[in-house]
Order: C-alpha cells, then sequence, then structure tokens
C-alpha cells in the first residue's frame, strides 16, 4: 500500500506510504478488527499511527522493531543509506507487549474509538536508558522528552499498521490535510518551491519576519503548527490556532501560504527532532524548511544552534530538503524594523527580546503585550485567553 503521485519533490525514501484502508472498505475493517485481541494507545501513540498510516513518515509503515530502532538512535539511519532520526516506538508496558501474539493482528484502540490495526512483527524490551541518553543528550527528567520515553513504557511492539479510523477521534478537523492532500493542493497552486514552518507556540513578529523573508524566495508557505500533545505549560493549540488565523486575515498573503496542521506530539529531542521535522515536512512536500533558534528544544538542555548545525551537516541529496537557517530574530528600536544580528548593525542595547517569562507575566498582570513584540490582535487572544481560562497561569 505505497504510493507516489507524482507531485512535489520526492517523498523521503522515494515513495508516499499509504496504510489506510479505503472508504468503502473502512467498515468492514472495524468489524474485523472487533474481533481481534486489543491495544490501547495513548495520545502519543495514536498521533503516531496516523502519521504512520498516512504517509507522514514515509518511508516506515509501522512502528519500528528493535534492529532498525536502535540503527536510528545509533546511526540516525533506517539501517542503511536512507536518514531517520527519532526512533518510532509502540511502547507499552511489559505485560501489554507480551499479550499480543507475533505474527497475529491486534486492535488499537484510543478511548473508545477504534483506529486500527497492527500485524505484531515483533516483541522487545526498550534499552530505556540507554537510549534515552542517545536521543536526548541527558537523562534528567526533568526533561519533558525524557521523562515521556521513561515512563512511556519498558516494552515495544512492531510491525506493519493499517488505519480504518476517523481523524476526527485525534480533535482534528478540515485544517488536516495528510501528505497526498497537501502535495495535491501544493501542485493545484503550481508552487514549484515551497517553504516548511513549524512551530509549537503562538505566532509573534519574529515568526512573522522568517515567515516574510521565506515568502521573498519560495513560491508559497505551508504554514504547519504542531497540535499534538506538548507540555502542559505550553499555549493550548486551539488558541495559537486562533493567533495563526489572525495573522493570516490581517497581515499576510493568504493566497500564498497553505495553513494547515501536524498532528505530532513534541519529543523536545533539540537537533534529533529538527531533523525529523524536516523530514516530515518533506513527505508533506516541501522542497525548503525554515530553522531558527533552539529549533525543537527546551529548557537549556541543548545548544540554541546544535539543531542548525546537525542539520548542515546532512545537507544534501541524504536530507532532500534544504535547511534555511535564522538567527536570533528581535525588533530594533534604532533600526525600527524586525531584524537579526545578520542584518543589524546596532548592539543589543538597542534590540526587544521578550522572554516567555516575560511575556506570561504581563498577561498575568494584564499589561499589554508591546506591538513591535506581537500584533495587536494576536495579543488580544492571548489576553483573552489568560482572563478567561487562566491560561498564563500554567503556560
Amino acid at each position: 500500500m505505497s504510493q507516489n503521485n507524482g507531485t512535489g519533490p520526492l517523498p523521503h525514501g522515494g515513495k508516499l506510504v499509504n496504510r489506510v484502508a479505503p472508504i468503502k472498505e473502512r467498515a468492514e475493517a472495524r468489524q474485523r478488527a472487533t474481533a481481534l485481541p486489543a491495544v490501547a494507545l495513548n495520545a502519543r501513540a495514536a498521533s503516531d499511527l496516523l502519521l504512520l498510516s498516512t504517509g507522514a513518515f514515509s518511508p516506515l509503515e509501522g512502528f519500528m522493531d528493535h534492529d532498525t530502532a536502535r540503527s536510528v538512535v545509533k546511526d540516525l539511519s533506517l539501517g542503511g543509506e536512507v536518514l531517520w532520526s527519532l526512533p518510532i516506538l509502540l511502547q507499552l508496558d511489559r505485560a501489554q507487549a507480551q499479550a499480543a501474539e507475533t505474527g497475529r493482528e491486534v486492535a488499537l484502540l484510543y478511548g473508545h474509538a477504534l483506529l486500527g490495526t497492527l500485524r505484531v512483527r515483533e516483541r522487545y524490551d526498550i534499552p530505556l536508558q540507554e537510549w534515552a541518553k542517545e536521543i536526548y543528550g541527558t537523562l534528567d527528567e526533568k526533561h519533558p522528552g525524557v521523562a515521556a520515553f521513561l515512563a512511556g513504557g519498558e516494552a515495544a511492539l512492531s510491525g506493519e499498521v493499517s488505519w480504518s479510523g476517523d481523524s476526527a477521534a485525534l480533535n482534528l478537523d478540515s485544517l488536516w490535510l495528510p501528505p497526498a492532500e497537501s502535495r495535491a493542493e501544493l501542485a493545484r497552486r503550481g508552487w514549484r518551491t515551497v517553504a516548511g514552518f513549524q512551530t509549537r507556540n503562538p505566532i509573534h513578529r519574529a515568526h512573522e519576519y522568517v515567515l516574510r523573508t521565506a515568502l521573498e524566495v519560495t513560491d508559497g508557505l505551508l504554514l504547519h503548527p504542531l497540535v499534538g500533545e506538548t507540555r502542559s505549560e505550553d499555549i493550548p493549540a486551539s488558541i495559537r490556532l486562533r493567533c495563526y488565523e489572525a495573522l493570516l486575515t490581517h497581515y499576510l498573503p493568504r493566497e500564498r501560504i497553505l495553513f494547515g496542521v501536524l498532528p505530532a506530539w513534541m519529543r523536545y529531542a533539540g537537533p534529533r527532532e529538527a531533523v525529523h521535522h524536516a523530514l516530515v515536512r518533506k513527505n508533506f512536500g516541501c522542497t525548503h524548511f525554515l530553522v531558527g533558534r533552539d529549533h525543537a528544544g527546551v529548557g537549556n538542555y541543548y545548544h540554541p544552534f546544535a539543531a542548525q548545525e546537525l542539520l548542515r551537516s546532512l545537507s544534501g541529496p541524504r536530507l532532500g530538503i534544504q535547511p534555511v537557517f535564522f538567527d536570533e530574530v528581535f525588533y530594533c528600536h534604532r533600526c525600527d524594523s524586525m531584524a537579526s544580528a545578520r542584518t543589524c548593525g546596532h548592539g543589543e542595547h538597542t534590540r526587544l527580546k521578550l522572554s516567555g517569562t516575560e511575556v506570561r507575566r504581563r498577561l498575568r498582570e494584564g499589561l499589554p503585550l508591546p506591538s513591535n513584540f506581537t500584533r495587536p490582535e494576536v495579543a488580544e487572544i492571548l489576553s483573552e485567553a489568560y482572563r478567561r481560562e487562566g491560561v498564563a497561569d500554567h503556560a
């Protein structure tokens, strides 16, 4: 069940995977799955299942076996020349994994929703400490990715997946465009060069500067915020999407932007996750990928430009998408514009850089966010969300 639809750059590995049951066969597939042993998925595994099935993780066709995952962890490869930076694992506790028979199918449930099936190829124990250190560069359980990985289960199941569920079970709506649909829409628009933009944060003027710069040199932009599971401290996806809509409505050329969502969860794996985000956007049809400061980082676990350094070292046919690097962007009072160290000749004292801590303080105290930091329409959405929902208390 793999395809190359002939639109845009080649998907990673040369083919766009499709493990989604045809619409006319889904009712029968779901009925058959009700008779299978069931495996309960958490939100992260449900997200991975959808992205595997729709080709976002091409060329993967299922959850990784031990040797493939080990090769990814140790060598950033799928056991050969194909680059891959993060293991895609169905983590379970040992008792759950042992209940699944190799060579047999299991039904995959998320809450009460039947999403699909897995044909079990292998059961294995995960060397959690060893792999966590390799993936995240630390074993500190204050790191949210490390904590999630170590708590996710000491065993795994591998095998090909099939999706017969409804993406609404993952709270997705019309903003979710699977890779084949994204590619078709980019082709319909005639865009030969497309820059992908990833963020898990509300959009502000520094992001806007990056987007405008990209639009100057490419045919269009895939504005692709991540809406899967993040830390409880992060701003909820529903609020972030309203901020994007405000910017698209009032400031950016909507006809040159394809706005969709990526229902992936944040691993906070810094450089490795930056590579992962680039490969995924390649599968959605992007030719370029925008990479700023501390991409996919958290706290002070990674050097601010470690992600750029890793992507630069991998650039070329093996990566297959062109990273576009940006320095830290700020508002310069002397320039009276957004700028970066590459474009501004003034000192630090002229630069407005609001930290997340300062933004949250202003929201808590009902103070306005400066218009040269974020657009008034976006600031109002964030302020209203705080007043009504107390978002800043946990964001």
